[in-house]
């Protein structure tokens, strides 16, 4: 098969089952079985090619199939639950993917396998005291959500088993190449709003996840295991900071723990350089290897390992590559490595875009490798002695490149027009790695002077060179030299941004090196500084972690000495746009379930695996445009609240009850009870009558509140029942205030006097008379044991609101609302539309909102498990109800338990008060929408 339609030919979330073999004649074949675990050497310089096999991988993969299909023997009762939990595709919206689920439990097996699965494998160290274990993953395959998963499983275990110290550790320190990329990483705290664990379910009970929250973590980038410069130690001489010194400074809080687990992010960064490693600084720059960077990254780490010990190491890298000490120019693999689901792997299942480079053009071929000079354009003389010599910006390029930028410019303005019609905000980007400085300044100058062949590229607002040397600064948090011009570029272009005034202003208040990661960390991101660039020239690869998902195009001018530069650079651009799914028939006649393909198309870049489209066909479609959905402050009338449950609890109290209509009536004659008495002086038997006095209560009515009477009579039916009722006492108290509360109110006491009906009266006569109405009262009592709805509220967000909707995106149909808080409703199927319809023009709504993104959700078991019910749409009707409403198309028992699970969240919320009233509905055929609001529209 020479010109296949498309390289992705497996689900993501299955495990591989075919894959792309390339053969000498550079065609593909396809092979019906999945790729073994390995490495392409690709020796640009002579033209060479040969894959290196990752036997151990090979091996570990085997043991970990077998041990998943005997159900994970001698893994702990926490590791199994989270395997289940992960492995249950209806808990969340998106399941995990297959290569993630395969590197976490990869390294679960390692840790907790029974001896036998792991027995004849050996894991090979990099020379260090303490353990290293590396999942290699592709760009775009999940890396940050296996570290949550690491994170859960560690630290769940750790504090369920603390004497299994050697296996679990409950501090993590996760250490990053870059400020980027930890800022990226703090999902990884538990406690941060858009948490990991929350967003993708990792925990698979509320119990867990509260559990979690005890996690100590700590996330840095690598530049913080630096020692410190003699400047920075005092003004006072203190010599060289100690170990301990170093190990409170870097860790923090985390210092008081021992056992610590490392987690290498772009792990590439950090390996010990062997001492026979036959390669300088200069040579290691051109691989794209930092030596400084990878020495200090782990002589830190070693330090921290002196003084509290380094549980073990989890290594997490697209490119795990190292100098193999055998020649100057060739790289290796880390051998620590154990799984591995490589960049081929990705693009077979779609998870990133499918490069594609130039196979042939109308021109002479490169004269030793027969390919066209547009494939690896800096190995033409004409590019490599130009780019290589003094030059001074406002030079002209090398013919050569200026072709190469009208070939790749032309394809880049028919994306830049189908990406308008498709109605994307932000334009395609094409991408600009050059050799150095002087060269990245000549690009510049090539577009800026209007040299560059299509006018749309001339746009200097639209166009950002990035100064690597700030950049670096940048990065580490510290100030570069002074350039006022490259500030200004920067502001003129923060200035021509179409976004709001407000953010402008925060933008020019940045530093310069502040500005620069922040443009270059929002390029294609809508409403942030740099959704408008459209080029974007660079002398390094950019900082991992960059995530610009509307790079289309890429240039590389520099030199590929490996496949390992090749990956890096093409990894800048291979993040998808969209995730949307077709089904495609393969030629073994099997319908699968996958990615709709996404392209970055290449020159200059020397990749050994592309998309050849072959001549003629139709260029794939422009990825959907997507949506803004947010939440509109202008709308606060249309506002919708609700609490958030963690879970309903049923409570069984003892009761005290009273069966009203079996109760006596009690008749309090006024004629038998005295309130009023008049006396005079007495001499004798004799009286004066002329110096009468008048004792009358009814002149004393601040000792005769009905407050005060309930209580009094609560408190001699309490002295009464003290011993007997099996509650506390003062849930007693409590029971016993509202019961006497009814009686007073209630009929049972009778008053055969219209005269005595006057409130006060009436209470005197509840005072003189209180013994007997206890007593009245006590004789009908009776305990019994009730159940009772508790709601458990989430402490940290007990409330929920639409007001509080973060603003995303989204490629699905929408519907722009009028009654609605929420800009837009987004449709999942043609039901759904057709709600929003109904309730947008329906006079029984006052407002609504599709609950989708807004946090609102409903727990309930199933099969054991906790699970996670999101309802469809919630409705405040004009009579006050609030309805909940759920479309389904077919009803199942795990439906049933979903509605049984609404059913008590509504009746304890309403039991609970405080909330408004709330009503539940399911339509199970669209036309029933209009009988559903009707029917609780009638509700008074």
């Amino acid at each position: 098969m020479t010109n296949p339609k498309s390289l992705i030919l497996n689900s993501p979330f299955d495990p591989p089952t075919r894959h792309w073999e390339q053969s000498a004649d550079r065609t593909l074949t396809l092979i019906p079985a999945r790729r073994s675990a390995g490495y392409e050497l690709y020796d640009v310089r002579n033209n060479t090619r040969r894959i290196e096999r990752l036997d151990l991988v090979n091996a570990i993969r085997g043991r970990v199939d077998d041990w998943r299909a005997e159900s994970y023997p001698g893994v702990t009762s926490v590791t199994r639950r989270l395997l289940e939990h992960w492995h249950d595709r209806s808990v969340r919206d998106h399941p995990f993917y297959y290569c993630q689920l395969e590197a976490i439990e990869t390294l679960i097996w390692l840790i907790e396998a029974a001896p036998s699965y792991r027995q004849g494998i050996h894991i090979p160290g990099d020379g260090g005291p303490w353990q290293r274990l590396c999942c290699k993953m592709a760009t775009g395959s999940g890396k940050t959500t296996v570290m949550a998963m690491i994170i859960a499983w560690q630290v769940l275990n750790a504090l369920t088993y603390p004497k299994r110290n050697q296996d679990f550790a409950r501090a993590i320190f996760l250490v990053a190449p870059g400020l980027t990329v930890k800022n990226r990483l703090r999902v990884l705290y538990p406690g941060e709003p858009d948490n990991d664990y929350d967003a993708f379910q990792i925990c698979p009970s509320e119990a867990l996840r509260q559990r979690l929250n005890q996690a100590e973590i700590l996330i840095e980038n690598w530049h913080s295991l630096m020692p410190l410069k003699g400047a920075q130690r005092s003004v006072v001489r203190k010599g060289q900071e100690s170990d301990e010194a170093f190990t409170r400074r870097v860790l923090g809080k985390l210092s008081g723990y021992k056992d610590i687990l490392i987690i290498n992010d772009e792990a590439h960064h950090a390996y010990r350089v062997p001492a026979e490693a036959k390669i300088s600084k200069k040579q290691a720059a051109e691989q794209g290897i930092d030596l400084d960077e990878a020495t200090r990254w782990i002589e830190g780490l070693d330090r921290l390992h002196k003084t509290r010990r380094i549980l073990r190491c989890f290594d997490l890298s697209a490119t795990p590559f190292a100098p193999t000490g055998k020649a100057s120019t060739e790289a290796g693999l880390f051998g620590w490595i154990v799984s591995d689901f490589g960049l081929n792997d990705a693009i077979e299942a779609g998870l990133v875009k499918t490069p594609r480079v130039v196979i042939r053009d109308d021109a002479l071929p490169d004269a030793k490798t027969y390919r066209s000079k547009l494939y690896h354009l800096y190995r033409d003389p004409s590019v490599s002695e130009d780019f290589n010599s003094k030059a001074e910006p406002h030079e002209p390029l090398p013919k050569l490149v200026q072709d190469a930028y009208t070939l790749l410019g032309a394809d880049w303005r028919a994306a830049r027009q189908n990406w308008r019609d498709a109605g994307h905000v932000s334009p395609p980007v094409m991408l600009t790695v050059c050799n150095r400085t002087e060269t990245a300044a000549r690009i510049e100058g090539y577009f800026r002077q209007g040299d560059a062949h299509w006018p749309e590229l001339h746009d200097p607002k639209r166009l950002l060179r990035v100064d690597s040397r700030v950049l670096e600064k940048a990065e580490i948090g510290e100030n570069a030299v002074a350039d006022k011009d490259y500030e200004e570029t920067l502001n003129h272009i923060v200035t021509a941004a179409a976004i709001p005034e407000t953010r402008k202003e925060l933008m020019r208040e940045l530093k310069k090196e502040d500005l620069l990661r922040e443009l270059v960390d929002s390029v294609g991101k809508r409403g942030r500084a740099g959704q408008d660039l459209q080029n974007v020239i660079s002398v390094a690869m950019l900082s991992e972690g960059w995530d610009a998902r509307n790079v289309t195009h890429i240039m590389g001018l520099r030199a590929f000495t490996s496949q390992l530069l090749c990956e890096q650079v093409i990894g800048r651009g291979l993040r998808r746009v969209a995730h949307d799914m077709e089904d495609v028939t393969g030629e073994d006649g099997v319908t699968r379930r996958l990615f709709m393909p996404e392209y970055v198309n290449v020159f200059g870049v020397p990749l050994s695996i592309f998309q050849d489209v072959g001549d003629g066909g139709e260029p794939p479609p422009p990825p959907k445009s997507s949506v803004q959905v947010e939440s509109l402050p202008e709308r606060n009338d249309l506002e919708i609240r609700w609490p958030n449950l963690l879970r309903v609890e049923t409570v069984v109290r003892p009761e005290l009850v009273i069966d009203w209509t079996a109760v006596e009536p009690l008749n309090l004659n006024p004629a038998e009870t005295i309130i009023s008495a008049d006396i005079a002086p007495a001499l004798g038997g004799a009286t004066d009558l002329s110096k009468v006095h008048v004792i009358d209560l009814e002149r004393l009515p601040e000792g005769f509140r009905l407050q005060r009477l309930t209580f009094l009579a609560a408190r001699k039916a309490f002295a009464e029942m003290t011993g007997s009722f099996h509650g506390t006492n003062d849930y007693l108290t409590l029971q016993l205030i509202r019961l006497v509360e009814q009686f007073f109110d209630s009929d049972r006491l009778e008053i055969p006097s219209l005269f005595h009906q006057e409130p006060l009266r009436k209470r005197i006569l509840f005072a003189l008379n209180i013994d007997v109405i206890v007593q009245h009262l006590l004789r009908h009592v009776r305990e019994q044991n009730t159940e009772r709805l508790e709601p458990v509220f989430d402490e940290e967000a007990p409330i929920g609101s639409t007001r509080e909707m973060r603003t995303w995106y989204t490629t699905k149909p929408v519907t722009p609302t009028i009654k609605s808080q929420i800009s837009h409703a987004i449709s999942d199927s043609t039901w759904e539309h057709y709600t929003a319809n109904v309730l947008e023009t329906s006079d029984l709504v006052s407002a609504y909102a599709k609950n989708d993104h807004l946090g609102f959700q409903v727990f309930y078991l199933w099969n054991g498990s906790r699970r996670r019910f999101v309802p469809d749409y919630l409705i405040r009707l004009r009579n006050g109800l609030i309805l909940i409403l759920e479309i389904k198309g077919q009803d199942s028992e795990q439906n049933k338990a979903k509605r049984a699970a609404l059913d008590a969240w509504v009746r304890t919320v309403n039991a609970k008060g405080g909330f408004g009233r709330w009503c539940w509905d399911v339509a199970f055929e669209a036309a029933a929408v209009h009988d559903i609001l009707a029917r609780q529209a009638s509700e008074s």
